[in-house]
């Protein structure tokens, strides 16, 4: 056995090629088996096991610095940096993150949950690298699926002006080499890495620009001779015009090949591209067979791939995708946009029931939120399925091309709150304060599937700008469902339970947190009322003005950024209305980022709990009055 022994990536050094093969083996096993139980990101990193262990074979980690895109494949270069014995404790509270993580170890440099980041990471290392006097490598690595996205195509852009030293690795899982052409791609990249052949090219332009009166055309010619052949024979031709030298295609489970690759490539001045192709999933054949199944896995046995999934009411994604179905059969207006994420956003049963009308734009979250503004102004009834934390990404299209046009886009935002062991990067916990503030805007929030159902129907029927629906990454309550959707009051709050002095207003799952606390407090004599602020924007205006004239203690209870979100919202318009006995208290996330671990340690964590709203009712039911607007 190898693997007991790489403790850091030198260790490595010492291996001959025949062993990193075994060594390969082996991290393929340790992985399989250790994912088996934990969950994780399994098939992108069976993929990338050989491009991992070449990269710390040739370079010295970490005064070279190795970048991430995403950071979810980066497990192998987690066991080669040390962390093997940590597997166990996988995307769990205070164990190993399932991304890069910089307070982890000195071998991650760059932190990334969300992709095509890495080309301008490393730009920006290599320039600091540059200005520094320093000598270290630079080296990123980035997905084809990433190159989608266009902040890669600026990083390329300037990397090819500024004509730095690094290494961008394209990771190319979706392609194979072509074997009739292999061998002159591989003959191309041997030569046009060579110094010697490097050299001699520039040399000849030089001697043929010496010819009295010709050299200067004969040097023209012999250049767009070269220019015509390499747009013929080199695959790799936008590239090599964005200023990058092209290496490629390499197997990127040869290792030999990637290692002498690598070799190449440091022979070469200015940024260079090597194009490797992987096979996701590599060496475990249920991960080869559906890579995307098992890109984000939960635990599974071993044998048979079987996914070890607890018997429970479906997820909200799936509710939003049979609903959509549902509603799109009734309005052919209905198109549902994503990007790249029909999967996760519970489209492809859409997709294959409507696939003229099913658009993934891929990495491309920008593009997607003006294509919608543009498909709205033109009839249709765009529907943007976004995870919360990657709608960040369009916010200025949102505030320019959407709502600046007051287009009437429907937003289904996935993954609101927390989602548990995906961590700080993915939780969609921002997105209340950064719409809320925006005009034309309207934001929702069910208390349950069913009324989720309603909210799509709501928003369908909404034609006077963009309205939002957004829902958390759990388990649905489990309620029945209304066969006929209606269509809900815009702005319209819910009171659920009665009160006597106290109230909790919140929204989505943290109404069942606000009921259990009430049903905790009655049995201690304590009536608290629970309103569902099913609406985020705009607010109840009357159903707050009546509160604060029954003097009704209010607690804003929300799985959201206590800055900004519905709280904030409450404060604003008791202000505005210069209601000053209004008493409000807020519970909701503090101004930090919150780690990786289950969603319930997370509300935990930061006292969203039905046991942390009892201990706050009780505390202010316990207070002296010294008069009305001095308790607050």
């Amino acid at each position: 056995m190898l693997l007991p022994h790489i403790k850091q990536p030198g260790d490595l050094k010492s291996l001959s090629v025949e062993e990193l093969d075994s060594l390969a083996e082996e991290i393929r096993s340790f992985l399989i088996e250790k994912l088996s139980v934990t969950g994780g990101h399994l098939a992108s990193n069976l993929g990338v096991v050989e491009l991992t262990i070449a990269l710390h074979y040739c370079y010295n980690s970490p005064k070279d610095k190795m970048i991430y895109d995403v950071g979810h494949q980066a497990y192998v270069h987690k066991i080669l940096t040390g962390r093997m014995d940590r597997f166990d404790t996988l995307r769990q509270r205070d164990g190993l993150c399932g991304f890069v993580k910089r307070s982890e170890s000195e071998h991650d440099v760059w932190e990334a949950g969300h992709s095509s980041t890495s080309l301008s990471a490393a730009m920006g290392m290599a320039l600091a690298r540059d200005l520094k006097g320093e000598d270290n490598k630079v080296i990123a690595m980035i997905g084809d699926g990433a190159l989608t996205g266009g902040m890669a195509f600026e990083a390329l852009n300037h990397i090819g002006h500024e004509r730095k030293n690094l290494m961008v690795i394209l990771n190319d899982n979706e392609m194979s080499i072509a074997p009739n052409v292999g061998a002159m791609h591989n003959y191309l990249s041997k030569i046009r890495s060579d110094r010697h052949y490097l050299r001699a090219k520039d040399e000849l332009e030089v001697l043929l620009k010496k010819i009295p009166a010709i050299g200067g055309k004969l040097a023209k010619s012999a250049g767009r001779v070269k220019d015509s052949l390499k747009y013929m024979m080199v695959p790799g031709v936008l590239f090599e015009e964005l200023g990058l030298t092209y290496l490629g295609p390499v197997d990127g489970h040869d290792l030999p090949k990637l290692i002498e690759t690598f070799q190449q490539a440091d022979n070469v001045t200015g940024p260079v591209l090597v194009h490797v192709v992987t096979t996701k999933g590599k060496g475990y054949k249920p991960a080869e067979v559906d890579s995307h199944k098992w890109h984000g896995i939960s635990p599974y046995k071993i044998e048979s791939g079987q996914v070890l999934k607890a018997v429970g009411n479906p997820m909200y994604t799936e509710i939003f995708g049979q609903t959509l179905i549902e509603l799109a059969e009734q309005d052919e207006r209905i198109i549902a946009v994503t990007p790249a994420m029909p999967g996760g956003s519970g489209l492809v049963p859409f997709s294959k029931e409507f696939p003229a009308r099913m658009i993934d734009v891929g990495i491309a979250e920008q593009h997607a939120a003006t294509m919608c503004a543009a498909l709205a102004m033109e009839g249709m009834k765009p529907v943007f399925a976004v995870y919360s934390t990657f709608m960040q990404r369009a916010y200025d299209q949102i505030v320019h091309d959407i709502c600046r046009h007051n287009a009437n886009v429907m937003f289904a935002i996935d993954r609101a709150g927390f989602v548990g062991a995906d961590g700080e990067t993915h939780h969609g916990v921002f997105d209340v304060a950064f719409l809320r503030h925006i005009p034309n805007l309207v934001l929702m929030m069910p208390k349950d599937e069913n009324e989720l159902r309603h909210m799509m129907k709501t928003a369908l029927d909404y034609d006077d700008g963009p309205i939002a629906y957004r829902y958390p990454r759990v388990n649905v309550v489990g309620v029945p469902m209304d066969k006929e959707l209606q269509a809900i009051p815009i702005g319209s709050w819910e009171p659920l339970r009665k009160g006597e002095g106290f109230a909790v207003i919140a929204s989505g799952p943290m109404l069942q947190v606000a009921t259990e606390a009430a049903d905790a407090m009655k049995r201690e004599g304590l009536q608290v009322g629970v309103v569902n602020a099913r609406f985020l924007k705009p607010v109840d205006e009357d159903m707050l003005r009546e509160l604060a004239r029954q003097h009704t203690k209010l607690i804003v209870l929300e799985e959201a950024s206590e800055a900004g979100s519905l709280g904030s919202a409450v404060l604003e318009f008791y202000a505005k209305e210069e209601i000053q006995d209004a008493q409000v208290r807020l519970m909701g996330i503090p101004d930090m980022f919150v780690e990786h671990g289950s969603i319930k340690e997370q509300r935990a964590e930061v006292g969203l709990t039905v046991e942390a709203v009892c201990l706050k009712l009780r505390k202010w039911a316990s207070e002296p009055v010294y008069g009305m607007g001095q308790s607050v």
